[in-house]
């Protein structure tokens, strides 16, 4: 094994940039680990558990690059440092062609841009408070992209913003679409009536996908960051966003989307929802039905279902089906007959967050027991990640699969190993996965997976079984990634491809019971 470690002084790229550029080294062939970061502490810290941290990369600071290898040869290590800085420079000349400038710090950009209103920061969290409040000051709205921001650094920049008639949108807010352009991972959806606040990236890509797809459009999508519905921030961005919406001439109907708030803070949002004038749908996933329809909204217990709610708000003549499709039915019972008895179990393996969540309240709901990375009650937490018991969902983007590596939205192909151990586990009966297309996310999720499917499929039928593969592709006709092919990639490896995540999910879960139910 030979390795080889260079730091570049005050050299700043992305962070998702340089995850991508690793997950790339590291598919190459000989290379046992690649490491291209920015030298953050946690970074360092990396570098440590793979034996790479020199004296020189402990004396480096976060706007210094470090690249690390472990490779088979002292000839292959020199190649793959020649390829990163190559990738590195060509991505340099890219930004560089055109009429693009590149500014270095805040009030450069101003300069360049003298009339921007909206600053989208990604940078490491211990940094990004700092220039989030700088952007307040100068009158600009903030996506905050970065996570590990403090939440008390949350609440400081959201009644700064607040009291300012301004959004922070985050931290860790993966997703918005406002004026009709999508920001960080967002799809491309039709201008319409319908407007959004949620405080979830995956969930608002959803609803918005399944208002585009039964042919409407939306005029914002407002993102808030995971924590707002938090009782120490109190919703702050959800109610500004309500707030905005109730005033905006173009939105007709509103729409609120979240994992469970805190209960004070759900009767603060739900004060303010019995004010509004317009419609309201509230899909607060897990959340208090009866609380919601006390103050005039409509909730909804799935993301589909609240597309398919304001839809019909928007224009009651609106026909929606909602019944799972004969071919779906068909589908099940084909599969079914093929499990072996010792097949039981769900394994879902996502990339979305939300949909895990609303996965896992599905599954929840027809009576079966079910675990995950990301359960909030402790009959349901995944005690070992490595190992998966019963029905299982995970969430690989959540934070202990995505250290040092890429988001799986960003490199799906990350998840290719997990797919295959649960493939060689007699249990799993059937595979749940997910896709999601649009801006930020890779150019071709499906691609990068097929390989690892069909071995999946390969490995189970030489121990004797056969395995069903559900998957669902949140994304529109428009994303660039196609989404026709992705999903004739696919049905090539006999996969089904449902209509929307709560579909997926109540295939799979149909074909691990004993009785097949045609409703949804």
């Amino acid at each position: 094994m030979a390795s080889k470690i260079s730091i570049e002084h005050n050299a700043y790229y992305d962070s998702v940039t340089l995850m991508s550029l690793s997950s790339k080294m590291n598919s190459i062939d000989g290379v046992e680990q690649a490491v291209v970061s920015m030298a953050s502490e946690m970074n360092k810290e990396l570098l440590a558990n793979i034996g790479l941290l020199t004296e020189e990369a402990k004396a480096a600071t976060a706007n210094d690059l470090m690249i690390a290898l472990i490779t088979d040869t002292e000839e292959r290590a020199e190649e793959v440092m020649a390829l990163v800085y190559s990738e590195l420079t060509s991505k340099k000349a890219k930004k560089g062609k055109g009429n693009h400038n590149t500014a270095k710090t805040l009030n450069s950009a101003l300069n360049l841009m003298p009339g921007a209103n909206m600053a989208i920061i990604s940078i490491p969290g211990q940094y990004a408070a700092r220039e989030a409040s700088q952007a307040l000051k100068k009158g600009m709205h903030v996506m905050l992209f970065s996570d590990n921001v403090s939440i008390e650094d949350e609440k400081f920049l959201k009644e700064m913003a607040r009291d300012n008639g301004l959004f922070v949108m985050g931290p860790d807010c993966g997703t918005a679409i406002i004026n009709n352009i999508g920001l960080c991972f967002a799809n491309k959806i039709s201008e319409g009536g319908i407007g959004l606040v949620a405080a979830s990236g995956t969930g608002l890509q959803e609803v918005t996908v399944q208002i585009d797809r039964l042919g409407y459009g939306i005029s914002q999508a407002i993102g808030t960051g995971g924590r707002d519905l938090h009782e120490s921030i109190g919703g702050m961005m959800m109610l500004q966003g309500l707030k905005a919406l109730e005033n905006d001439d173009k939105t007709k109907v509103i729409t609120l989307i979240s994992k469970p708030p805190a209960r004070t803070v759900q009767d603060k949002i739900l004060a303010e929802v019995k004010k509004c004038k317009k419609p309201v749908v509230v899909c607060f996933l897990d959340g208090d039905a009866q609380a919601v329809e006390e103050v005039g909204a409509a909730f909804s217990p799935t993301l589909i279902d609240a597309a398919r709610k304001c839809v019909q708000l928007l224009d009651p003549e609106a026909i929606i089906e909602t019944e799972i499709a004969q071919e779906a039915d068909r589908w099940i019972k084909k599969e079914k007959v093929k499990l072996a008895d010792c097949q039981q179990d769900i394994r879902g393996l996502f990339c979305g967050g939300t949909l895990t969540a609303e996965s896992l309240s599905i599954i929840r709901s027809t009576g079966e027991n079910v675990r995950s990375n990301i359960a909030k009650k402790a009959a349901e937490k995944l005690s070992d990640l490595s190992q998966s018991v019963g029905h299982t969902l995970l969430d690989m983007g959540d934070d202990e699969f995505t250290k040092g590596k890429p988001h799986p939205m960003i490199e799906p192909s990350l998840r290719n190993e997990r797919i295959l151990q649960e493939a060689r586990d007699p249990k799993t009966a059937v595979l749940l996965l997910d896709f999601e297309l649009g801006f930020g996310s890779h150019e071709d999720p499906v691609g990068v997976t097929l390989d690892a499917l069909q071995l999946a499929k390969e490995e189970a039928a030489q121990a004797g079984r056969y395995l069903p593969i559900v998957a669902y592709i949140c994304g529109t006709s428009k994303d660039k990634q196609d989404y026709q092919e992705q999903y004739k990639k696919l049905q090539s490896e006999g996969v089904f491809v449902a209509d929307s995540n709560e579909m997926a999910t109540r295939i799979a879960t149909m074909l691990v019971q004993k009785e097949v139910n045609k409703s949804e």
